[in-house]
């Protein structure tokens, strides 16, 4: 077996030509049993081996430098840099992460995982390199579904201002998560079919040499192109074609559902553990088919994952011109939402919590200046939320609820968030905002009947004394559990209190709270600092009502246990004396 040879690329060089489409070979073996019992991004990994294989037969990692957007196609990278042992054995599965990160390697540049940022990070070390007059090949590997967003976009507006070595790989299978949006990829599709030589060439158009690869799973075809662009002395683009998902039948047929994988059986392809019950994607998807079949100005949103809104093929189908996919461009999708509303359209941007973070202009300028009434609904923006340390979704309560004319609206319940949803897209009097709670979905079956428009009007849902206990979203639950507990240990029935807005006090509440409440305690599913409870703390100041902020720390975590981190987080609180 050659791979249990490979501790570095040194050993890749090592290998005859015809020995590296064995070494392929074992690396997808290693990959599928991996991700069989593991999970993690499947398609672009099996779609990268051969290149991968031939970037490190022909460069010389670490000095020459290849730095990967959005890491779903390091996995082939990693097993070549000294870290197959994660891909071999079972016991060795979490010693790395899904992304890339150099405090596993030297051979690592970056830790990456949102896209488009490959282009950008890799002109600034050709830059550095320049101006130290260094040498060494600079290598940005980007897919093509990662070339739509805009940083992609400037960053190759830029690369042509390089006047030393540039060389940028684009990885295209025709694919984003699900198929590509735009009219880049008309140009691209005109590339493949007249094996790069239409006149017509969008790279070359901004000033770059190009080089194409008809078939970018054949090892000695990269090799050949590899050897002719190292050591050049400007900007290229060498346009490789690969399939998503080559060498399992599954995958290959199936790409959008095997961009990223749960553990899963090898033979059928079929998931280890199913579970077809509801959640918040699909009853989303159900309202609003539902609601685009009564009103053809409702329109759903989504930035390159339909699956976020529930929306599958079929889905994308019924709804037809009512189901907007912008591609890899978070940006342009609340500018264009901004402007759906602005215009009477009623626009819904579905979109994951760690991904709002790159729209914080356009939410602040194009939509929320403008008090366009469009809608944001973020998932995964919980402690219980996707953990790896480039997508976690704890900074979004102080990010958006800092906003001017902003309606952050949480949740509790599936009930709570249709009732929000079905407001907020009939509403034209703001932007809004809803943030879903994290872990399964709560149904209760209560009828909600709340006027949300009434803003900032908080909800006493138990009367008690002295203690009152302000539970947020996803953290409602776990204010109830510790109102419980008060009662059990002190004798103090605490009142509980939903909130619903996280953008607004309801100051009168508040006020009538001092009367016969001595302590306010806030729970968060979010960082505190600069978050809800803090807006609490600040509104009973110089009163004699003490208050207890919990939340999580403002950290980058990787890969954490959940109930470690909240047992850690059980004393990090704006903490006071109050005698219960």
């Amino acid at each position: 077996m050659y791979l249990e040879t490979i501790n570095s690329p040194a050993d890749v060089k090592k290998l005859s030509m015809e020995q590296l489409p064995v070494l392929a070979e074992e690396m997808r073996q290693a990959l599928l049993l991996r991700a069989s019992r593991h999970g993690g991004h499947f398609g672009p990994n099996f779609g990268m081996v051969e290149a991968t294989i031939a970037l490190h037969y022909v460069f010389d990692s670490p000095k020459d430098k290849i730095i990967f957007d959005v890491s779903h196609q390091s996995y082939p990278h990693k097993m070549l840099t000294g870290r197959k042992d994660a891909y071999l054995y079972p016991e060795h599965y979490d010693d790395v992460s899904g992304y890339s990160n150099p405090d596993e390697s030297e051979h690592d540049f970056f830790t990456v995982g949102h896209t488009s940022t490959s282009v950008s990070l890799a002109c600034g070390m050709a830059k550095a390199r320049d101006l130290k007059g260094e040498c060494g090949n600079v290598i940005a590997v980007i897919g093509d579904g990662s070339l739509s967003g805009g940083e992609a976009l400037e960053a190759l507006d830029f690369a042509a201002e390089l006047h030393g070595n540039f060389i940028i790989v684009v990885n295209d299978n025709d694919m984003s998560i699900a198929e590509n949006h735009g009219g880049l990829y008309q140009n691209l599709k005109l590339l493949r079919e007249t094996k790069g030589q239409a006149a017509c060439n969008f790279f070359r158009a901004l000033g770059l040499d190009y080089v194409f690869v008809g078939d970018g799973n054949d090892t000695s075809e990269l090799i050949g192109a590899f050897r002719r662009v190292k050591d050049s002395l400007h900007p290229v683009v060498v346009h490789i074609c690969t399939l998503k998902g080559k060498g399992y039948a599954p995958a290959e047929q199936h790409k959008e559902e095997w961009h990223y994988c749960a553990p899963f059986d090898i033979e059928t392809g079929k998931p280890l553990y199913e579970d077809d019950s509801e959640d918040y994607s699909s009853v989303t998807a159900d309202y609003l088919l539902k609601k685009m079949k009564q009103d053809k100005s409702v329109v759903a949103i989504t930035s390159a994952t339909p699956a976020v809104l529930g929306f599958t093929a079929d889905k994308r189908a019924e709804a037809g011109a009512q189901f907007v996919d912008v591609g890899i461009a978070e940006e342009n999708a609340v500018a264009l939402a901004s402007g759906i509303a602005a215009n009477g359209g009623k626009p819904v941007y579905g979109v994951y919590s760690t991904f709002v973070q790159r729209t914080f202009d356009q939410i602040s300028q194009d939509l929320c200046i403008n008090n366009s009434p469009a809608t944001i609904v973020t998932f995964s923006g919980s402690v219980y939320g996707m953990n790896d340390v480039t997508h976690l979704g704890l900074q979004d309560i102080p990010m958006l609820s800092n906003i001017p004319n902003l309606v952050y609206l949480a949740p509790t319940t599936k009930e709570e968030y249709l009732a929000m949803l079905d407001w907020s897209v009939e509403q034209m009097d703001h932007p809004v905002a809803i943030k879903l709670p994290g872990g399964p979905m709560i149904s209760d079956g209560r009828t909600v009947t709340k006027d949300f428009g009434q803003l900032n009007r908080y909800e006493v849902t138990q009367q008690g004394s002295r203690v009152a206990v302000i539970g947020l979203g996803g953290f409602y639950g776990l204010g109830q559990r510790a109102a419980n507990l008060i009662a059990e240990r002190t004798g103090v029935q605490p009142t509980i209190i939903n909130p619903y807005y996280i953008t607004g006090l309801d100051e009168a509440l508040l006020e009538e709270l001092k009367h016969e409440h001595e302590v306010v305690i806030t729970l968060e599913d979010g960082i505190l600092d600069g978050g809800f409870g803090e807006k609490i703390a600040r509104f009973y100041g110089a009163s004699a009502v003490k208050t207890l902020n919990y939340g999580l720390k403002k950290e980058f975590l990787d890969r954490y246990d959940v109930d470690e981190v909240l047992r850690e987080n059980q004393n990090r609180s704006s903490y006071c004396r109050c005698g219960i």
